[in-house]
Protein backbone atom coordinates (compact mmCIF):
# COMPACT_ATOMS: atom_id res chain seq x y z
CA UNK A 1 0.00 0.00 0.00
CA UNK A 2 1.50 3.32 -0.85
CA UNK A 3 0.23 6.38 0.26
CA UNK A 4 1.16 10.18 -1.14
CA UNK A 5 1.65 13.78 0.34
CA UNK A 6 1.35 16.90 -1.54
CA UNK A 7 3.62 19.61 -0.44
CA UNK A 8 3.61 23.01 -1.02
CA UNK A 9 5.64 26.14 -0.28
CA UNK A 10 6.12 29.49 -1.49
CA UNK A 11 9.51 30.36 -3.28
CA UNK A 12 10.17 33.91 -5.19
CA UNK A 13 6.35 34.59 -5.79
CA UNK A 14 5.92 30.49 -7.59
CA UNK A 15 4.07 27.74 -6.03
CA UNK A 16 6.46 25.27 -5.73
CA UNK A 17 5.61 21.49 -4.74
CA UNK A 18 7.32 18.36 -3.44
CA UNK A 19 5.89 14.78 -3.38
CA UNK A 20 6.50 13.00 -0.79
CA UNK A 21 5.99 8.67 -0.70
CA UNK A 22 5.49 6.77 2.47
CA UNK A 23 6.04 3.43 2.59
CA UNK A 24 8.19 3.27 -0.62
CA UNK A 25 10.87 0.00 0.23
CA UNK A 26 10.52 -1.21 -3.07
CA UNK A 27 9.72 1.83 -5.15
CA UNK A 28 11.61 4.43 -7.13
CA UNK A 29 11.17 8.04 -8.83
CA UNK A 30 13.34 9.83 -11.54
CA UNK A 31 13.41 13.68 -10.54
CA UNK A 32 13.72 16.32 -12.83
CA UNK A 33 14.94 19.78 -11.95
CA UNK A 34 16.07 20.77 -15.57
CA UNK A 35 15.78 19.54 -18.90
CA UNK A 36 18.55 17.23 -17.92
CA UNK A 37 17.55 13.57 -16.65
CA UNK A 38 18.82 13.27 -13.09
CA UNK A 39 20.13 9.89 -12.45
CA UNK A 40 17.46 7.05 -11.12
CA UNK A 41 17.87 6.92 -7.41
CA UNK A 42 15.95 5.73 -3.99
CA UNK A 43 14.04 8.67 -2.72
CA UNK A 44 15.37 9.59 0.97
CA UNK A 45 12.35 10.47 3.18
CA UNK A 46 14.23 12.60 5.61
CA UNK A 47 16.08 14.28 3.03
CA UNK A 48 13.05 14.96 1.06
CA UNK A 49 10.95 16.27 3.59
CA UNK A 50 13.88 18.73 4.09
CA UNK A 51 14.23 19.61 0.69
CA UNK A 52 11.13 20.75 -0.55
CA UNK A 53 12.39 23.75 -3.05
CA UNK A 54 13.19 21.25 -5.70
CA UNK A 55 10.13 21.06 -8.08
CA UNK A 56 9.35 18.09 -9.62
CA UNK A 57 8.33 18.29 -13.20
CA UNK A 58 7.93 14.49 -13.89
CA UNK A 59 7.43 11.07 -12.24
CA UNK A 60 7.37 7.62 -12.64
CA UNK A 61 7.00 5.74 -9.43
CA UNK A 62 7.43 1.42 -9.49
CA UNK A 63 4.44 -0.40 -7.69
CA UNK A 64 2.16 2.66 -7.73
CA UNK A 65 -1.77 2.82 -8.89
CA UNK A 66 -1.75 4.12 -12.31
CA UNK A 67 -4.61 6.66 -11.93
CA UNK A 68 -2.74 8.52 -8.90
CA UNK A 69 0.31 8.72 -11.22
CA UNK A 70 -2.09 10.28 -13.60
CA UNK A 71 -3.13 12.70 -11.19
CA UNK A 72 0.33 13.93 -10.57
CA UNK A 73 1.69 14.43 -14.13
CA UNK A 74 -1.47 16.72 -15.16
CA UNK A 75 -0.99 18.48 -11.70
CA UNK A 76 2.40 19.13 -12.74
CA UNK A 77 1.20 20.18 -16.32
CA UNK A 78 -0.81 22.73 -14.81
CA UNK A 79 1.41 23.90 -12.84
CA UNK A 80 4.08 24.34 -15.63
CA UNK A 81 1.43 26.18 -17.69
CA UNK A 82 0.82 28.24 -15.10
CA UNK A 83 4.65 29.88 -14.59
CA UNK A 84 4.45 30.47 -18.36
CA UNK A 85 1.22 32.59 -18.09
CA UNK A 86 3.61 34.01 -15.37
CA UNK A 87 6.43 34.93 -17.77
CA UNK A 88 3.81 36.02 -20.20
CA UNK A 89 1.96 38.39 -18.11
CA UNK A 90 5.70 39.92 -17.23
CA UNK A 91 6.69 40.40 -20.64
CA UNK A 92 3.10 42.29 -21.58
CA UNK A 93 3.31 46.52 -21.70
CA UNK A 94 1.85 48.25 -18.51
CA UNK A 95 -0.90 50.44 -21.03
CA UNK A 96 -2.95 48.33 -23.85
CA UNK A 97 -4.38 49.83 -26.47
CA UNK A 98 -8.57 48.71 -27.03
CA UNK A 99 -10.42 51.37 -28.81
CA UNK A 100 -14.14 52.29 -27.77
CA UNK A 101 -16.56 51.99 -30.50
CA UNK A 102 -19.33 54.07 -28.07
CA UNK A 103 -20.05 56.99 -30.54
CA UNK A 104 -21.64 58.70 -27.33
CA UNK A 105 -18.65 59.27 -25.54
CA UNK A 106 -16.64 60.74 -27.99
CA UNK A 107 -17.14 64.37 -27.27
CA UNK A 108 -16.39 63.51 -23.75
CA UNK A 109 -13.02 61.83 -24.88
CA UNK A 110 -12.05 64.94 -26.98
CA UNK A 111 -12.62 66.62 -24.02
CA UNK A 112 -10.49 64.79 -22.06
CA UNK A 113 -7.85 64.83 -24.68
CA UNK A 114 -7.76 68.06 -24.51
CA UNK A 115 -6.80 68.92 -20.76
CA UNK A 116 -10.32 71.04 -21.13
CA UNK A 117 -9.77 72.49 -17.66
CA UNK A 118 -6.17 73.23 -18.42
CA UNK A 119 -7.24 74.44 -21.81
CA UNK A 120 -9.88 76.89 -20.03
CA UNK A 121 -7.07 78.25 -17.98
CA UNK A 122 -5.10 79.41 -21.50
CA UNK A 123 -8.32 80.88 -23.20
CA UNK A 124 -8.90 82.99 -19.92
CA UNK A 125 -5.45 83.73 -19.61
CA UNK A 126 -5.52 84.87 -23.11
CA UNK A 127 -9.20 86.41 -22.41
CA UNK A 128 -7.41 88.74 -19.85
CA UNK A 129 -4.64 90.02 -22.25
CA UNK A 130 -7.20 90.96 -24.76
CA UNK A 131 -8.80 92.78 -22.14
CA UNK A 132 -5.63 94.30 -20.71
CA UNK A 133 -4.62 95.95 -23.95
CA UNK A 134 -5.02 99.36 -24.26
CA UNK A 135 -6.91 99.51 -27.14
CA UNK A 136 -11.02 99.74 -28.69
CA UNK A 137 -12.39 96.12 -27.59
CA UNK A 138 -13.74 94.41 -30.50
CA UNK A 139 -16.22 91.41 -30.18
CA UNK A 140 -15.56 89.60 -33.20
CA UNK A 141 -11.86 89.38 -33.16
CA UNK A 142 -11.96 89.14 -29.19
CA UNK A 143 -13.99 85.83 -29.88
CA UNK A 144 -11.68 84.26 -32.81
CA UNK A 145 -8.88 85.03 -30.78
CA UNK A 146 -10.24 83.10 -27.75
CA UNK A 147 -11.13 80.22 -30.02
CA UNK A 148 -8.08 79.99 -32.18
CA UNK A 149 -5.75 80.16 -29.27
CA UNK A 150 -7.89 77.31 -27.28
CA UNK A 151 -7.61 74.95 -30.98
CA UNK A 152 -4.38 75.42 -30.66
CA UNK A 153 -4.45 74.42 -27.04
CA UNK A 154 -6.60 71.63 -27.83
CA UNK A 155 -3.49 70.69 -30.03
CA UNK A 156 -1.03 70.95 -28.43
CA UNK A 157 -2.37 68.64 -25.30
CA UNK A 158 -3.40 65.90 -27.65
CA UNK A 159 0.01 65.31 -29.21
CA UNK A 160 1.49 65.61 -25.67
CA UNK A 161 -0.48 63.07 -24.47
CA UNK A 162 0.83 61.03 -27.31
CA UNK A 163 4.25 61.04 -26.69
CA UNK A 164 3.29 60.40 -23.09
CA UNK A 165 1.35 57.42 -22.85
CA UNK A 166 3.29 54.87 -21.71
CA UNK A 167 4.29 57.39 -19.14
CA UNK A 168 1.05 58.34 -18.19
CA UNK A 169 0.53 54.78 -17.80
CA UNK A 170 3.08 54.64 -14.49
CA UNK A 171 1.42 57.66 -13.04
CA UNK A 172 -1.55 57.49 -10.37
CA UNK A 173 -2.36 61.06 -11.44
CA UNK A 174 -2.65 59.88 -15.19
CA UNK A 175 -3.34 56.52 -15.68
CA UNK A 176 -6.98 57.43 -16.39
CA UNK A 177 -6.31 59.14 -19.42
CA UNK A 178 -8.21 58.40 -22.62
CA UNK A 179 -5.40 56.79 -24.30
CA UNK A 180 -3.48 55.16 -21.34
CA UNK A 181 -7.50 53.92 -20.96
CA UNK A 182 -7.34 53.02 -24.89
CA UNK A 183 -10.86 54.86 -25.67
CA UNK A 184 -8.97 56.60 -28.70
CA UNK A 185 -6.60 55.32 -30.66
CA UNK A 186 -3.21 56.83 -31.58
CA UNK A 187 -3.60 57.58 -34.38
CA UNK A 188 -7.12 59.10 -33.61
CA UNK A 189 -5.73 61.42 -30.95
CA UNK A 190 -3.11 63.10 -34.00
CA UNK A 191 -5.75 63.27 -36.50
CA UNK A 192 -7.30 65.29 -33.83
CA UNK A 193 -4.39 67.69 -33.35
CA UNK A 194 -3.93 68.09 -36.72
CA UNK A 195 -7.21 69.07 -37.51
CA UNK A 196 -7.33 71.38 -34.16
CA UNK A 197 -4.13 73.07 -34.64
CA UNK A 198 -4.58 73.90 -38.43
CA UNK A 199 -7.67 75.16 -37.94
CA UNK A 200 -6.63 77.48 -34.70
CA UNK A 201 -3.97 79.10 -36.82
CA UNK A 202 -6.18 79.72 -39.77
CA UNK A 203 -8.82 81.31 -37.41
CA UNK A 204 -6.03 83.35 -35.71
CA UNK A 205 -4.23 84.29 -39.48
CA UNK A 206 -7.93 85.07 -41.08
CA UNK A 207 -9.79 86.62 -38.25
CA UNK A 208 -7.00 88.50 -35.77
CA UNK A 209 -3.85 89.13 -37.23
CA UNK A 210 -0.30 87.30 -38.02
CA UNK A 211 1.41 88.51 -34.95
CA UNK A 212 -1.17 86.50 -32.92
CA UNK A 213 -1.03 83.47 -35.13
CA UNK A 214 2.92 83.88 -34.94
CA UNK A 215 2.72 83.56 -31.47
CA UNK A 216 0.23 80.98 -31.35
CA UNK A 217 2.31 78.83 -33.73
CA UNK A 218 5.61 79.11 -31.61
CA UNK A 219 3.95 78.20 -28.38
CA UNK A 220 2.42 75.10 -29.91
CA UNK A 221 5.91 74.10 -31.39
CA UNK A 222 7.49 75.21 -28.05
CA UNK A 223 5.43 73.18 -26.10
CA UNK A 224 4.95 69.70 -27.96
CA UNK A 225 8.62 69.63 -29.15
CA UNK A 226 11.09 70.92 -27.03
CA UNK A 227 9.07 71.30 -23.60
CA UNK A 228 7.34 67.56 -23.78
CA UNK A 229 10.69 65.52 -24.22
CA UNK A 230 12.88 67.57 -22.32
CA UNK A 231 10.78 66.34 -19.38
CA UNK A 232 12.75 63.33 -19.29
CA UNK A 233 16.24 64.69 -19.96
CA UNK A 234 16.43 68.13 -18.07
CA UNK A 235 14.98 70.09 -14.95
CA UNK A 236 14.92 73.15 -17.36
CA UNK A 237 11.83 71.84 -18.55
CA UNK A 238 10.14 73.54 -16.08
CA UNK A 239 11.52 77.47 -17.42
CA UNK A 240 10.53 76.42 -21.09
CA UNK A 241 7.23 75.19 -19.69
CA UNK A 242 6.66 78.36 -18.06
CA UNK A 243 7.14 80.40 -21.15
CA UNK A 244 4.74 78.25 -23.08
CA UNK A 245 2.28 79.47 -20.10
CA UNK A 246 3.21 83.34 -20.59
CA UNK A 247 2.41 83.31 -24.39
CA UNK A 248 -1.21 83.00 -24.22
CA UNK A 249 -1.89 86.43 -22.74
CA UNK A 250 0.70 87.86 -25.22
CA UNK A 251 -1.59 86.60 -27.98
CA UNK A 252 -4.73 88.12 -26.03
CA UNK A 253 -2.96 91.25 -26.43
CA UNK A 254 -1.39 91.53 -29.49
CA UNK A 255 -5.31 90.27 -30.90
CA UNK A 256 -6.21 93.50 -29.13
CA UNK A 257 -3.67 96.15 -29.68
CA UNK A 258 -1.76 94.47 -33.12
CA UNK A 259 1.43 95.32 -31.23
CA UNK A 260 3.57 94.30 -27.81
CA UNK A 261 4.41 97.10 -25.63
CA UNK A 262 5.59 97.56 -22.13
CA UNK A 263 2.38 96.41 -20.33
CA UNK A 264 2.47 93.00 -22.44
CA UNK A 265 5.88 91.95 -21.37
CA UNK A 266 4.75 92.91 -17.70
CA UNK A 267 2.07 91.02 -17.94
CA UNK A 268 3.82 87.89 -19.59
CA UNK A 269 6.87 88.29 -16.71
CA UNK A 270 3.53 87.76 -13.94
CA UNK A 271 2.07 84.56 -15.27
CA UNK A 272 5.60 83.11 -15.81
CA UNK A 273 6.75 83.66 -12.49
CA UNK A 274 3.46 82.76 -11.03
CA UNK A 275 3.83 79.17 -12.57
CA UNK A 276 7.09 78.11 -10.29
CA UNK A 277 5.76 78.20 -6.77
CA UNK A 278 2.16 76.72 -8.66
CA UNK A 279 3.86 73.57 -10.30
CA UNK A 280 6.64 73.17 -7.53
CA UNK A 281 4.07 73.04 -4.68
CA UNK A 282 2.48 70.65 -6.70
CA UNK A 283 5.39 68.61 -8.14
CA UNK A 284 6.10 68.36 -4.09
CA UNK A 285 3.25 65.43 -3.47
CA UNK A 286 3.86 63.62 -6.83
CA UNK A 287 7.61 63.00 -6.33
CA UNK A 288 6.58 59.53 -6.14
CA UNK A 289 4.70 59.59 -9.71
CA UNK A 290 7.63 61.40 -11.15
CA UNK A 291 10.17 59.26 -10.43
CA UNK A 292 8.43 56.47 -11.44
CA UNK A 293 8.06 57.37 -14.88
CA UNK A 294 11.52 59.08 -15.24
CA UNK A 295 10.43 62.47 -15.18
CA UNK A 296 13.33 64.88 -14.25
CA UNK A 297 11.61 67.28 -12.02
CA UNK A 298 13.47 69.87 -9.63
CA UNK A 299 11.59 68.00 -6.81
CA UNK A 300 12.54 64.86 -7.86
CA UNK A 301 16.30 65.82 -8.34
CA UNK A 302 16.98 68.33 -6.05
CA UNK A 303 14.19 69.03 -3.93
CA UNK A 304 16.07 71.70 -2.02
CA UNK A 305 16.57 74.44 -5.51
CA UNK A 306 12.65 73.35 -5.52
CA UNK A 307 11.91 75.16 -2.92
CA UNK A 308 14.39 77.96 -3.24
CA UNK A 309 12.69 78.34 -6.91
CA UNK A 310 9.30 78.84 -5.35
CA UNK A 311 9.89 81.09 -3.08
CA UNK A 312 12.08 83.52 -5.20
CA UNK A 313 9.70 83.44 -8.08
CA UNK A 314 7.09 85.05 -5.46
CA UNK A 315 9.46 87.73 -4.56
CA UNK A 316 9.67 88.42 -8.24
CA UNK A 317 5.64 88.82 -8.55
CA UNK A 318 6.24 90.92 -6.47
CA UNK A 319 8.42 93.14 -8.06
CA UNK A 320 6.51 93.27 -11.65
CA UNK A 321 3.44 94.45 -9.74
CA UNK A 322 5.35 97.24 -7.94
CA UNK A 323 6.76 98.32 -11.53
CA UNK A 324 3.63 98.32 -13.44
CA UNK A 325 2.77 101.99 -12.31
CA UNK A 326 6.12 102.96 -12.95
CA UNK A 327 5.94 102.26 -16.26
CA UNK A 328 2.29 103.53 -17.15
CA UNK A 329 0.88 100.61 -17.25
CA UNK A 330 -1.48 100.69 -14.29
CA UNK A 331 -2.35 102.89 -11.33
CA UNK A 332 -1.02 102.83 -7.94
CA UNK A 333 -3.88 101.23 -6.77
CA UNK A 334 -2.49 98.26 -8.42
CA UNK A 335 1.07 98.22 -5.94
CA UNK A 336 -1.04 99.04 -3.05
CA UNK A 337 -4.12 96.47 -3.82
CA UNK A 338 -1.44 93.33 -4.66
CA UNK A 339 0.64 94.55 -1.82
CA UNK A 340 -0.73 91.95 0.77
CA UNK A 341 -2.24 89.37 -1.90
CA UNK A 342 1.72 88.70 -3.05
CA UNK A 343 2.93 89.14 0.79
CA UNK A 344 0.52 86.35 1.75
CA UNK A 345 1.98 84.05 -1.30
CA UNK A 346 5.24 85.07 -0.70
CA UNK A 347 4.98 83.86 3.30
CA UNK A 348 3.22 80.30 2.05
CA UNK A 349 6.34 80.25 -0.38
CA UNK A 350 8.82 80.94 3.11
CA UNK A 351 6.50 78.12 4.76
CA UNK A 352 6.99 75.27 2.25
CA UNK A 353 11.01 76.55 2.15
CA UNK A 354 11.16 75.90 5.65
CA UNK A 355 9.23 72.80 6.60
CA UNK A 356 9.06 71.13 3.23
CA UNK A 357 6.35 68.83 3.82
CA UNK A 358 2.88 67.86 2.23
CA UNK A 359 0.97 70.07 4.39
CA UNK A 360 2.72 73.52 3.30
CA UNK A 361 3.13 72.28 0.15
CA UNK A 362 -0.76 71.86 -0.42
CA UNK A 363 -0.94 75.31 0.72
CA UNK A 364 0.86 77.11 -1.29
CA UNK A 365 -0.61 75.13 -4.31
CA UNK A 366 -4.06 75.65 -3.76
CA UNK A 367 -3.68 79.67 -2.92
CA UNK A 368 -2.12 79.68 -6.02
CA UNK A 369 -5.11 79.05 -8.01
CA UNK A 370 -7.12 82.06 -5.74
CA UNK A 371 -3.78 84.23 -6.34
CA UNK A 372 -3.86 84.09 -9.98
CA UNK A 373 -6.88 85.09 -10.61
CA UNK A 374 -7.25 87.71 -8.40
CA UNK A 375 -4.22 89.45 -9.88
CA UNK A 376 -5.78 89.49 -12.88
CA UNK A 377 -8.69 91.51 -12.13
CA UNK A 378 -6.76 93.93 -9.95
CA UNK A 379 -4.80 94.65 -13.32
CA UNK A 380 -7.85 94.89 -15.33
CA UNK A 381 -9.83 96.60 -12.62
CA UNK A 382 -6.19 99.57 -12.04
CA UNK A 383 -5.33 99.33 -15.94
CA UNK A 384 -4.44 103.04 -16.69
CA UNK A 385 -6.13 103.35 -20.23
CA UNK A 386 -9.81 102.59 -20.74
CA UNK A 387 -10.90 103.48 -24.01
CA UNK A 388 -14.07 103.68 -23.68
CA UNK A 389 -13.67 106.21 -21.78
CA UNK A 390 -11.93 108.28 -24.40
CA UNK A 391 -13.52 110.60 -26.34
CA UNK A 392 -14.68 110.02 -30.07
CA UNK A 393 -11.31 111.67 -31.42
CA UNK A 394 -9.50 110.19 -29.21
CA UNK A 395 -10.45 106.55 -30.22
CA UNK A 396 -10.38 107.43 -34.33
CA UNK A 397 -6.58 108.62 -33.45
CA UNK A 398 -6.12 105.08 -31.17
CA UNK A 399 -7.46 102.75 -33.78
CA UNK A 400 -5.26 104.20 -36.79
CA UNK A 401 -2.57 104.20 -34.45
CA UNK A 402 -2.92 100.28 -34.09
CA UNK A 403 -4.35 100.03 -38.04
CA UNK A 404 -0.74 102.25 -38.96
CA UNK A 405 1.88 100.28 -36.53
CA UNK A 406 1.72 96.99 -38.50
CA UNK A 407 2.69 99.17 -41.51
CA UNK A 408 5.45 101.01 -40.20
CA UNK A 409 6.80 97.77 -39.13
CA UNK A 410 6.90 97.12 -43.40
CA UNK A 411 8.85 100.49 -44.25
CA UNK A 412 12.31 99.15 -44.01
CA UNK A 413 11.12 96.10 -46.47
CA UNK A 414 9.88 98.03 -49.08
CA UNK A 415 12.58 100.22 -49.21
CA UNK A 416 15.38 97.46 -49.63
CA UNK A 417 12.58 96.20 -52.12
CA UNK A 418 12.03 99.64 -54.33
CA UNK A 419 15.70 100.42 -54.97
CA UNK A 420 16.18 96.66 -56.57
CA UNK A 421 13.26 97.06 -58.51
CA UNK A 422 14.56 100.29 -60.01
CA UNK A 423 17.34 98.73 -61.26
CA UNK A 424 15.40 95.94 -63.26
Amino acid sequence: MYSVVLRTRLLNGINTKSFVFKNYTQSTTKLYSSPTVVPQKKLDDEKLIHDEERLITKISVKQLNPDIVKVIENDVKKQQSNNQVVARKELELPWRITPSTDQNKLLKHYLMLSKIRLTSLVVITSMAGYAMAPAPFDLSTFIMCSVGTGLLSCAANSINQFFETPFDAQMSRTKNRVLVKGYLTPLHAVGFAAVAASSGLLILTCGVNELTAALGFSNLILYTCIYTPMKRYSILNTWVGSIVGAIPPLMGWAGCAGTLDTGAWILAGLLYAWQFPHFNALSWNLRPDYSRAGYRMMAVTDPALCRRVALRYTGVISALSLSAPAFDVTNMWFALETLPLNGYFGYLAWKFYKESDSGSSRKLFRFSLLHLPVLMVLFLLNKKEWVFKKSKDEKLMLMEKTISDPLQQLKPLTTTLIPNTQKM
